[in-house]
C-alpha cells in the first residue's frame, strides 16, 4: 500500500525549506489577489483598457461614409475612449472589428484570414429574416451579434423613448384619416394583404416611390402628421422587428400608429400600450375601419398620453450605434463564437 512520505514535514524545520515554502505561499497569494482584482483573466469578462478602444468598421454600413475622424464618439455622443476607423490596415491594432452583413460579400475570400488575439468581431444587421440572406458561409465566425433584437450582444434598436418632464402634448392639426408611405410594394406580403382589405372599407392616402408619390426627407414627418393614423405595417413580421415605421413616421410625426408585426404584448416592451392600434387587436378589418372612422375627439386624445412623459428618440446615424459597442465593451462576453449564426437569427 502506498504511504504519504513524512519527508515534508521533517523538514519543515529547516531554515532553508521554511523559507521556501513561506515564498510558494506567497507567491500564490499575490496570484489569488491577481485574479481577484482582475477576473477578467479567468471569467472570459473584458479586459481593462488603458488606452482608447480601436474599433474598425471593415466597411461602413451605408455608401456614404461620415467624418469619423478624431474622438467623434465623445465629441458627438459623450462617449470617452473610444476610437472609430475605416483604415483595415490598423487591423492589427483594432479590438473590435465590425462587419454590416449588408456590406459583406458572399465569399468569405474578403474577410482577414486571421485575427489577433484577444480581437472580437462584430456582425450588424437592422434587416429582419426575411430579408437577410447568404448566412450559412458565415458559422464559426462572429464574437458578437449587432442587431435590432433585444437578446443581441449589443441591442440597437430603430428608436426608444426616452424621459421628458415636459407634460405637454402636441398633436398636429389634421386633415385626413389614414396614410402611408411605402416604398417596396409586393402583393406577396402580409401588410399588402391587409391594406388592399383595409382599403375596402376606408380611403388611404397613399405616399411613397411604390404610388409614384416620393417624399423629400423633410417632407415626410410635415406629410404623415397631417393623417390621425398612420400605417406602421412592416415588411415582415419578427420578434422585435419594430422599425421607423412607429418611430419615425408615426409617433414622431403626432399621428397615432396603426401597427402591424410581432404580437402587441411585443410592442408593449417598446412603447405604452396605449399609444398605438395593432391589427391584431380586431376580429376583423371592417371593425378596425369602423374603429377608425368613428373615434371622437377625446378617444383620440388619449392616444398621446405619452407624450407627457416621454419624447422619440430616433437611432439614425451609423455612427451613433458603432460607438455603443464602446459603451457594451466591459460587459460583453469575451472568448465565444456563434457557432451557427443562422440558426440564432431565424430562431
Amino acid at each position: 500500500m502506498f504511504r504519504a512520505s513524512p519527508l515534508p514535514w521533517l523538514l519543515w524545520g529547516r531554515p532553508s525549506v521554511k523559507a521556501a515554502v513561506t515564498a510558494g505561499v506567497f507567491v500564490t497569494t499575490l496570484w489569488n489577489l491577481r485574479c481577484f482584482l482582475n477576473p477578467s483573466t479567468i471569467s472570459g469578462e473584458a479586459p481593462k483598457h488603458s488606452k482608447p478602444l480601436v474599433v474598425l468598421v471593415w466597411k461602413w454600413p451605408s455608401k456614404q461614409v461620415p467624418n469619423i475622424s478624431g474622438n467623434i464618439c465623445h465629441e458627438l455622443y459623450g462617449i470617452a475612449g473610444c476610437w472609430l476607423t475605416t483604415e483595415r490596415q490598423l487591423l492589427g491594432q483594432a479590438d473590435v472589428v465590425v462587419f454590416p452583413h449588408a456590406r459583406l460579400q458572399p465569399s468569405r475570400d474578403k474577410l482577414p484570414k486571421e485575427r489577433p488575439p484577444g480581437q472580437n468581431w462584430v456582425w450588424v444587421s437592422l434587416e429582419s429574416p426575411s430579408n437577410t440572406k447568404a448566412l450559412t458561409g458565415w458559422n464559426q465566425t462572429f464574437n458578437w451579434v449587432m442587431t435590432y433584437r433585444r437578446d443581441s450582444d449589443i441591442f440597437i434598436p430603430y428608436g426608444k423613448l426616452v424621459p421628458n418632464q415636459s407634460a405637454t402634448v402636441n398633436i398636429p392639426a389634421k386633415t385626413n384619416l389614414v396614410s402611408w408611405v411605402i416604398s417596396n410594394y409586393h402583393r406577396t406580403q402580409k401588410r399588402a394583404e391587409v391594406y388592399r382589405n383595409l382599403s375596402r372599407y376606408l380611403h388611404v392616402n397613399i405616399y411613397g416611390k411604390a404610388n409614384g408619390k416620393p417624399l423629400c426627407k423633410d417632407c415626410l414627418l410635415p406629410t404623415t402628421s397631417k393623417s390621425k393614423f398612420y400605417l406602421a405595417f412592416e415588411n415582415s413580421i419578427h420578434q422585435d422587428y419594430i422599425t421607423e415605421k412607429l418611430w419615425r413616421n408615426s409617433l414622431m410625426a403626432g399621428t397615432v400608429p396603426v401597427v402591424l408585426g410581432p404580437p402587441r404584448a411585443n410592442y408593449e416592451q417598446f412603447v405604452p400600450a396605449d399609444s398605438f392600434i395593432h391589427v391584431d387587436d380586431f376580429g376583423s378589418l371592417a371593425e378596425l375601419a369602423t374603429f377608425l372612422k368613428t373615434m371622437n375627439s377625446s378617444r383620440y386624445q388619449q392616444f398621446f398620453t405619452w407624450q407627457k412623459r416621454y419624447s422619440v428618440k430616433l437611432y439614425a446615424d451609423w455612427r451613433e450605434r458603432i460607438c455603443t459597442i464602446c459603451t457594451a465593451y466591459p460587459s460583453l462576453p469575451h472568448g465565444r463564437v456563434y457557432p451557427n449564426l443562422e440558426s440564432w437569427f431565424n430562431t
